[in-house]
This record gives structure tokens, C-alpha cells and sequence, in this order.
């Protein structure tokens, strides 16, 4: 893994309590697969720095080592987020909930269940499908291989890392793709406001996990905002000023 001893409080569950007008409204972050807070960590910082509550939660199987990802159940990821947002729902009179490449997978999982309770959802280069590789080929794969290469820091800017696991767990694949499948069929439940960004450049995914959540989510208002100087992991790249504070204004506005 790519971390240090100093790097340590990145890897871990992550709040912080909103101040002023804002302190009621809450944020919940998610990070993607092999990752870790550390790429939700600035982005929920500026937030906070506006007064809104955040929570970004280490997603089951991260943080640790890459043979820890090949021993969770897809549904422990959505289930961490919704405990954390119960907390939030809790607290706060209005909550946001937003998700990066496999945390946007399970945002849209969560997203499904509480679209009325949920101010609104923003994600950036989700995922909802793997093309030309359904759970089943996965699985297989994991019979023979337990580990690919990292699939990690896809980021145009120098310099910069999401301390992400240096190694891809294929089972763990294999259960994300089940939770994009899961997901996918329930996509039409997904009704709040939704904002998107999608970098035009992306190693990692392709822009059809884009195209499919915006066709198939039951969303009646929903924008997509291209981002043309990052890779997969925008958050951390060229582009994250302008995530964050469009997802400043998006917030503010609902």
C-alpha cells in the first residue's frame, strides 16, 4: 500500500462538525475502490471550511491491505455508508451524499433507498458497470488469480496520491461488479437532484458508466459538468476546484 506512518490519519474515518448557517447541513463522502478517504479528504475540508458537517467513511476492506478486499461482501460498503448517513439524518436538517468511481456505485446503492430523505446527490466518474466483464467472468477469474496490478492514482497532476493499495483484490472485483449489477436494476429509485462530473480523459472507467446513470436513474433534475484537465481520480487532480465549488453552488441551491 501506498502510505506512511504520517499519512495514517488519511486511512481512517474522517468528521467534522459544521459551524454557522450551515451547521445543519450535512455532507457524507465516499471513496472509490482500492482507495481511501484521503481522496474525499480535501474536498470534505473545503466544505467544512464553509460550515457544512462532513463525514467521510473508510469503506470495509480498505485502509489496511489489499487481502482485506478480497474478504468483504459487496454489501458491507453500502451498509457503512448508510450508518453513517443515519448519523448525519440524525443532526442535520438537510444531508448531501456524494460518491467517487466505486463510492458512486454505492451512493447510487443508498441513493435508492432514501431519495426522500436525501437533499441531494453528486458524484464523480461513477461506476455502474465494467464493460464486456459481468460478475460471473470475474468470479472465475478469482479462481486462478487473486491479485492484478493497481488500478489507482489516475491522476494527471504530479505529485499526488490517493494512498490507494498498490494491487487489485479480483475478488473484490468480483463483488463490485455484483453491487453494479444490484445497482444498475435499481437505478430507476433514484429520484432527488443529482449533479455529475465526468473527467473527458478517464484510464480507468469509460464514459458509458456516465451515459448509463444518466439515462436510467428516475432523476427528473440531473446535470453533468465535463472536466477536461483530470483523470479518474478528479477529485485530487487539476480540475478540483472546480468540483468543489460547483458542488458548493449545487449544495447551496437545494
Amino acid at each position: 500500500m501506498k502510505s506512511h506512518d504520517s499519512s495514517a490519519d488519511l486511512l481512517r474515518d474522517w468528521s467534522a462538525d459544521g459551524h454557522g448557517a450551515n451547521s445543519k447541513i450535512g455532507v457524507l463522502l465516499v471513496h472509490g475502490f482500492t482507495g481511501s478517504p484521503a481522496a474525499m479528504r480535501p474536498w470534505a475540508e473545503y466544505l467544512n471550511s464553509h460550515g457544512y458537517t462532513v463525514k467521510v467513511p473508510l469503506l470495509p476492506g480498505h485502509g489496511t491491505s489489499p487481502k482485506d478486499l478480497n474478504e468483504v461482501k459487496w454489501q458491507e460498503w453500502p451498509a457503512k455508508v448508510e450508518s453513517d448517513l443515519q448519523s448525519l439524518l440524525r443532526t442535520c436538517e438537510k444531508v448531501f451524499l456524494i460518491g467517487f468511481s466505486m463510492g458512486g456505485t454505492t451512493s447510487l446503492n443508498v441513493a435508492a433507498r432514501y431519495s426522500n430523505e436525501l437533499a441531494g446527490l453528486i458524484l464523480v466518474n461513477p461506476m455502474i458497470h465494467l464493460r464486456f466483464v459481468p460478475p460471473q467472468l470475474a468470479w472465475v477469474v478469482s479462481r486462478f488469480m487473486k491479485y492484478r496490478s493497481s488500478i489507482g492514482d489516475d491522476i494527471k497532476r504530479p505529485g499526488v496520491t490517493e494512498l490507494g493499495y498498490d494491487a487489485n483484490p479480483i475478488v473484490g472485483v468480483y463483488q463490485l461488479l455484483k453491487m453494479c449489477s444490484k445497482t444498475r436494476s435499481e437505478l430507476p429509485r433514484v429520484t432527488l437532484p443529482v449533479q455529475l462530473f465526468h473527467s473527458a480523459e478517464d484510464h480507468t472507467l469509460p464514459v458509458s458508466n456516465t451515459e448509463i446513470i444518466l439515462r436510467e436513474i428516475g432523476s427528473k433534475e440531473k446535470s453533468r459538468i465535463e472536466l477536461v484537465n483530470s483523470y479518474h481520480v478528479a477529485p485530487l487532480d487539476y480540475d478540483a476546484e472546480i468540483i468543489y465549488k460547483n458542488s458548493q453552488i449545487f449544495i447551496e441551491s437545494h
